[in-house]
């Protein structure tokens, strides 16, 4: 069995507030200083579910896609160290500031040029900008079908159930491979690569492809040819009173907390 995995680079979910800032300008994250990026949260899910269907198939490959700049290369060799095959890094100076249609793009032709697997998975959305529609694009872009946010994934017969997370629930559907389906991190966790893993991970070869390697159009890609346009992007500013309730006593307290919800309307 064939697997394609999409993992991706993000800014590390854990990086203080304090140090957290924005070029409103130029409409980008400015790279927190001393801390590196890291995996996207819900791409390792995507990985463990690979390597599941792929140990219980007993053969197969798994291929890595990562787009971004060279350091995304560490998010491929997480992925290679806890099991999969292959690695490829899609890096070129107009893939910088694309948006997710151009994103979905770059990716379906990269799957096209390594050839439609059995299946892709991807994780339920990058925690950057949360918004998981890469997924379905690739799958429009390949005519082939697509499942969002999946806790289980089974393959039998040419076929795939995937269990569905829901706002209130859950929901069971299958639908015909190939297909694209994106992994939620209620899947379970993932397992950790070991030290030996790590090592012969960092000696695996990860190719580089460019625009050029994929015979894309230069007019579909780059900042200038997004489809979706960023208006802005800036930090919210938060604004609080705090009132402290005087009182000479803990009952008198609670009497003028009372009044002044009473005058708030709050009670």
């Amino acid at each position: 069995m064939n697997i394609v995995v999409c993992v991706k680079q993000v800014p590390d979910p854990e990086t203080p507030a304090s140090q957290f800032a924005v070029d409103e300008a130029a409409k980008r994250v400015i790279p927190a200083q001393g801390i590196a990026p890291v995996v996207n949260p819900y791409d390792p899910q995507a990985t463990e579910a690979a390597l599941r269907l792929r140990d219980a198939a007993g053969e197969g490959t798994i291929t890595v896609i990562s787009l971004g700049p060279d350091s995304a290369r560490d998010a491929i060799k997480h992925a290679l160290a806890m099991g999969a095959d292959e690695g490829i890094l899609l890096s070129d100076p107009s893939f910088e500031g694309i948006d997710n249609f151009q994103t979905a793009a770059i990716l379906a032709e990269t799957i096209k040029k390594v050839g439609i697997p059995n299946l892709i998975l991807m994780g339920r959305a990058a925690a950057d900008w949360d918004m998981g529609v890469v997924p379905i694009g690739v799958a429009q872009l390949l005519d082939i079908p697509c499942v969002t946010v999946a806790k289980a994934v089974e393959v039998a017969d040419g076929n795939i159930t995937v269990e569905r997370v829901l706002d209130d629930g859950f929901e069971t559907v299958e639908t015909t491979l190939p297909a694209v389906v994106s992994v939620s991190n209620e899947f379970g966790e993932p397992r950790y690569p070991q030290l030996r893993q790590i090592m012969l991970a960092a000696k695996k070869n990860v190719e580089v492809w460019d625009k050029e390697s994929l015979g894309l159009d230069p007019a579909s890609v780059g900042s200038d040819n997004r489809l979706l346009a960023l208006e802005a992007l800036y930090v919210p500013k938060v604004e609080s009173n705090v009132e402290v309730i005087q009182g000479d006593s803990p009952e008198e307290k609670a009497r003028n907390l009372a009044l002044k919800l009473r005058e708030a309307k709050l009670i």
